[in-house]
């Protein structure tokens, strides 16, 4: 065979390889400059409290995404190239914790191994500033009068209270953004996790920690709340249970709980990180404005101190089963509730109106005079 063949085939050979080689480099991402391991500031990290659970190569991972999904980007080059479960532990927590980010979908694409994201966005990327600019218009209107001047108790009750007042809860996703801040806070329609997105958004653009929880109920339904640190301690909050969707009517049984009460009907889900310990209780609705009662003599005290100072919505939460009893039976179904109006003087006008909300299983009750 001629010299010239030989060297015609070689060099067919090497072209060959060489475009193999480039193609297989491009698929697998070694021709792909990729970023330098990054991580969110100080003052970033310090609201973001599961962030600060994550290890250093999550944490980079993490900073990445949210860099990325925040410029809209459809392709995010991670600065590791990481695991599916991996993967899908960091997005899930980014999903659920980063309430601003309503525009991205809570399904995603994984393989055994990923070194750069595809993000699914919830809609057309072009109706996104728009959107957020509702979004941050809301959360403004929703802050007004809201700082932590007052203390950190008050703030949270405002944000609590306004969320119940401004949004309509929802079962499933009926409403395509229902599951986000956004369709708390902009469209009013909500479902357990739009409103447990919307707090913590709300709550960190004033300085407050705060996390979103899912889990289960004891009924075995799927539930968002929120965990929230006031003055130094973690408590639980579910302001979607707080909503009886009748305006006005603010609940307040699950207002800055402990685990030892609230763990009974919330059972929350430990997969991707760890939930707060949560075990003071000086902070929750009725100790902190002493509206607990272990006997009948102790629920009429507080529901005439309460008249006096001019109350229209009174809370009592019964420490036992008898005391709870008791108080309903003679002051509610045998009405001696009104003796108790006309001996305390209560301005009542020409008429008046009483409703009771009750719960059965957590010993509480809402007396509202109207």
């Amino acid at each position: 065979m001629k010299k010239g063949l030989w060297i015609g085939i070689f060099t067919a050979l090497c072209a060959a390889l060489i475009f193999v080689g480039v193609r297989f480099a491009k698929e697998t991402g070694l021709l792909v400059k990729y970023p330098e391991p990054a991580y969110l500031s100080g003052d970033e990290a310090e609201l973001r409290p599961v962030y600060e659970q994550l290890s250093k190569k999550e944490q980079a991972v993490y900073e990445a995404l949210l860099r990325g999904i925040s410029a809209h980007d459809e392709k995010i080059s991670l600065p590791y190239e990481i695991s599916g479960d991996a993967y899908s532990k960091i997005y899930c927590i980014l999903e659920k914790q980063e309430g601003q980010l309503f525009y991205i979908d809570s399904t995603y694409y994984t393989a055994e191994k990923i070194r750069e994201a595809k993000i699914i966005y919830r809609d057309d990327k072009e109706k996104i500033p728009e959107m957020q600019s509702e979004l941050d218009m809301a959360a403004e209107n929703a802050l007004k009068g809201v700082s932590l001047a007052a203390g950190e108790y008050d703030a949270v009750m405002r944000i609590h209270d306004y969320l119940i007042d401004n949004c309509e809860y929802v079962i499933g996703d009926e409403n395509g953004y229902s599951s986000t801040a956004y369709g708390c806070l902009v469209e009013k329609k909500a479902n357990c996790e739009g409103y447990a997105k919307a707090f913590e958004l709300l709550a960190s653009e004033i300085g407050i920690k705060s996390i979103l929880v899912t889990g289960v109920t004891d009924k075995g339904e799927n539930h968002a709340w929120n965990q929230v640190l006031v003055n130094g301690s973690w408590y639980n909050i579910d302001v979607t249970w707080d909503d009886s969707d009748v305006v006005g009517d603010n609940g307040r049984l699950y207002f800055l709980c402990n685990d030892k009460d609230f763990c009974r009907t919330h059972v929350p889900d430990s997969e991707y990180f760890e939930p707060f310990v949560c075990d003071d209780s000086k902070e929750n609705f009725y100790v902190a404005n002493n509206l607990l009662a272990d006997s009948l003599e102790d629920a009429d005290t507080i529901l005439r101190r309460e008249m006096r100072r001019g109350s229209s919505e009174i809370y009592i939460k019964f420490e036992t089963d008898d005391a709870y009893n008791a108080f309903k039976q003679r002051y509610i179904d045998e009405k001696y509730i009104f003796d108790v109006i006309f001996e305390e003087c209560w301005d009542f006008g020409n008429q008046m109106e009483i409703s009771v909300r009750e719960n059965t299983d957590e010993r509480c009750l809402s007396i509202y005079l109207k």
